[in-house]
């Protein structure tokens, strides 16, 4: 029999861009979802994941669904609902299970109600193993149950981005517009700026339910000829801003490891973060970037300070730690781990 993956995750991009990422590995790969979504080109069968009265017929699918496919790994993403039903329904069958947490369901949920809190325990409880692609995301876990977990720090990787245009005086966000993106506060920090740099632009990249609202704030600011709202981009474009932009700026009030960060760091932007510990995994105050508190009051003109030799080495080291090269074979690490057996060999993979 050869090696058979079951993911269990939500019809996301990130769930497709992990698959892509180890499908080398493995003779085949199915992924139950709740939203089929065609583009991908993956085999997939759709659930309902929803706590309602379909609860136990999801149940007695999932059962059906890996009696007939036999899987050697289970990998679950998110430790929500999915993972909820897939340990109630699989646990039994001793087939090793990953879950890899994303963030918020480990930093935010359990802190939202006590149900919440109670499901997330009781599948970090079950699992053999826990990836991330943060050190905070993971301790935090960690801190959540009194079973000592089996915990990897992996992400699903970047593709590389080779910049040959100059650089231009260019502050590049591209986060979504919600409240918790504190993109207002951008522009009020820009507004700012500006005042004795009014040769530079802000591009706002993303949409989102606060993006009327923030087209407002930058018109009352005075920011309209300065200020560009260019919508949700291609992955061209948005390759194209980074390697054009001088300072990248992200603000969120809580995250995990931002990709978007990771993307900067190698496009030689030099960042501007809110002062999250996962933010610290990636930036060092004013080595290669700046963590900020007065998310109003950020000094943009600070980024004049930073050493192009250290931006450089910092650069470096992000590329590999965040290469799909790299993350892929932790991956394959850890499956052959689980399955306890050298017969683990991935398929040749660039």
């Amino acid at each position: 029999m050869g090696k058979k993956l079951l993911v269990i995750a939500s019809s996301s991009i990130h769930t497709h861009n992990f698959i892509n990422l180890v499908k080398d590995g493995f003779d085949e790969i199915i992924l139950i979802t709740d939203e089929i979504n065609e583009r991908f080109n993956i085999p997939a069968y759709q659930l309902d994941f929803s706590f309602s009265f379909r609860l136990f017929q999801t149940i007695s699918r999932l059962r059906a669904l890996c009696n007939d496919f036999q899987p050697s790994i289970i990998h679950i993403h998110q430790a929500n609902s999915y993972a909820f039903f897939t340990i109630l329904a699989l646990k039994s069958m001793g087939i090793p299970i990953v879950l890899t947490a994303w963030g918020s369901d480990i930093l935010v949920n359990p802190k939202k109600n006590l149900f919440l809190k109670k499901l997330v325990q009781f599948v970090l409880c079950r699992i053999d193993a826990l990836t991330a692609d943060s050190r905070y995301v993971l301790d935090s876990a960690q801190a959540l149950v009194d079973k000592r977990l089996d915990m990897h720090n992996i992400n699903f990787g970047i593709d590389p981005i080779e910049c040959t245009m100059p650089k231009e005086n260019i502050i590049y966000s591209n986060r979504l517009h919600k409240k918790l993106y504190n993109i207002d506060k951008i522009l009020i920090s820009f507004s700012k700026f500006l005042q004795k740099n009014s040769d530079w632009k802000l591009v706002i990249a993303g949409d989102g339910e606060e993006h009327e609202s923030l087209k407002q704030l930058a018109s009352q600011l005075g920011l309209t000829d300065y200020v560009q709202f260019i919508g949700f981009v291609d992955r061209e474009t948005n390759y194209s801003f980074y390697c054009r932009s001088k300072i990248y700026v992200s603000i969120p009030s809580s995250d995990s490891v931002s990709l978007s960060l990771v993307e900067s760091i190698v496009s030689d932007c030099i960042p501007f973060v809110s002062d999250l510990p996962a933010n610290h995994e990636l930036i060092t105050d004013g080595l290669n970037g700046f963590i900020e508190q007065d998310l109003e009051n950020i000094d943009f003109n600070r980024f004049e300070t930073i050493d192009q030799e250290t931006l450089g080495t910092k650069k470096s080291e992000t590329k590999k730690l965040f290469s799909k090269k790299y993350n892929r074979q932790l991956y394959f690490d850890l499956y052959r781990k689980l399955l306890k057996s050298e017969s683990f060999t991935p398929h040749e993979v660039k």
